[in-house]
């Protein structure tokens, strides 16, 4: 006697969800469950019909790599924002999170990742001509570098500061500040994160 089972359109449903990041097997089930349970399914095609529009209108800002579904994304169209200080980015999700901050009101630039030579990702890969003449055509007040704390963040930066520095020697070139985070003890710091932290100390 065969097994019962899903009916093979649920079953390449879970399949397809299981491809997202952070979707298990048991978690792809339950959202095709609760997609198929609306009436006469209504929620299967709400969901369709906004992953169409996404996929439709959604896309790249050709001079950042935020998102847009204009011709530019509203920062880079922003007048009051142009010739103000830049910020360098690895991924265009993380202009958002500097943006939230409210802190910075100048333009971003997203790398499209960071230099990994043992995941043959180098200079080419990255988004790094295009930055170069962005500076070229509208040179920043300052060039802001806001990539991660890691090996290959480091890396990247590096290479980033020594290209700038030599073909824009007025511009000013800065890293933001890494150390402890809000609310974090220096218990629970490693010794890295406690040297960046005395060597980035402020005047109060």
């Amino acid at each position: 006697m065969a097994a019962v089972d899903y009916p093979p359109a649920l079953k390449r449903l879970a399949a397809q969800l299981r491809r997202l990041p952070g979707i298990g097997p048991r978690s792809a089930e339950r959202v095709s469950l609760w997609l198929l349970g609306g009436a006469e399914g209504v929620r299967c095609r709400e969901v369709a019909e906004a992953l169409q529009e996404a996929a439709d209108s959604v896309r790249a800002c050709p001079s950042c790599g935020f998102f847009t579904e204009a011709e530019l994304c509203e920062m880079c169209a922003d007048p009051q924002r142009a010739g103000g200080p830049l910020c360098v980015v690895e991924q265009a999700t993380d202009i958002l999170a500097l943006e939230r901050t409210g802190v910075f009101r100048g333009r971003y630039h997203a790398l499209g990742g960071r230099l990994a030579p043992l995941d043959h990702v180098g200079p080419e890969d990255l988004r790094i001509g295009t930055l170069l003449q962005r500076c070229r055509a509208e040179p920043p007040a300052e060039i802001v570098l806001a990539l991660g704390a890691d090996v290959e963040g480091e890396a990247t930066a590096r290479y980033l500061a020594e290209l700038l520095r030599a073909e824009f020697p007025g511009v000013r070139l800065s890293r933001i500040a890494q150390g402890l985070p809000a609310g974090g003890g220096l218990e629970s710091a490693d010794e890295l994160t406690l040297s960046r932290a005395l060597s980035g100390r402020v005047t109060v």
